[in-house]
Formats: C-alpha cells, structure tokens, sequence
C-alpha cells in the first residue's frame, strides 16, 4: 500500500477520545491524511464541501452510535448520493450484534469493526476495503 499515505481519510466520532485513539492508530499505519469530524451532521457537509472543492474524501471511519446523525444514517445518506455511492467506509461499533450487523451491510458498509480494537484489526479492515476499491 505505497499510496496510503496520500489517501484523503475522514475519522467521524462524536467521542474527542476515540477520534484521536483512530487517527493515531491510522498514523501509526503510515497514514497522514486524516481529517475529523464529531457527528454525522457535520462529516456530511464536510464530505459534501470536499467534494465540491474537487478534493474528495477517499475513505470513511464512523462510529455508529452518534447524536444529530447517526453512522448508520450516514452511510444511508453517502449510498444514495451519486457521486458518493462507491465511497469505502469502515463502520465502527459497540454492538457486535449480529442484527446489527445486517443493517450496517444492507445501508452499505464496506466492512465494520467493533470496540474495542487493535491497530492490527484496523489495518486488516482497511486494507480489505481499500483492496476492493
């Protein structure tokens, strides 16, 4: 993965913590990239202005349980948006329920992960998601 580090990578937590335990994870994997965004709200009009500015976001990691805008209704929004459809994004959770985890794969989710999770977990998924691109 020689182009990892230009990959353009939004990190969507409403937890100040977990946004960062993320990014540092995603640094010590040789990604520099990294941008943040603390609701599904806010990640939305962010991936939107990026867009418009012709600097795309490349690769999505959101949590699930946020207020104002859910991961979940996140993705919901990224899929039925045309120039958004194939956006890779890796959706993180506390709940390993197997229910929840079919909602995730029919709203869209390129992978999922569930807290907490190593550095190692994180560089599998996306490498899996980043491969299928």
């Amino acid at each position: 993965m020689g182009l990892k580090a230009s990959i353009k990578i939004l990190v969507v937590d409403d937890m100040a913590t977990m946004r960062k335990i993320i990014k540092n994870m995603l640094t010590q994997l040789g990604f520099t990239n990294i941008h943040e965004a603390d609701d599904g709200d806010v990640a939305l009009a962010l991936i939107e202005k990026n867009v418009g500015l012709n600097e795309p976001f490349e690769f999505i990691i959101s949590d699930w349980n946020m207020p104002k805008m859910s991961g979940l209704d996140l993705i919901k929004k990224i899929r039925a948006t045309d120039n958004l459809k194939a956006l890779p994004f890796l959706m993180v959770t506390a709940e390993a329920e197997q229910g929840n985890v079919v909602i995730a794969v029919k709203a869209g989710v390129s992978n999922f992960i569930v807290k907490p999770f190593s550095a190692a977990i994180l560089k599998e998924k996306v490498e899996k998601i980043l491969i299928k691109k």
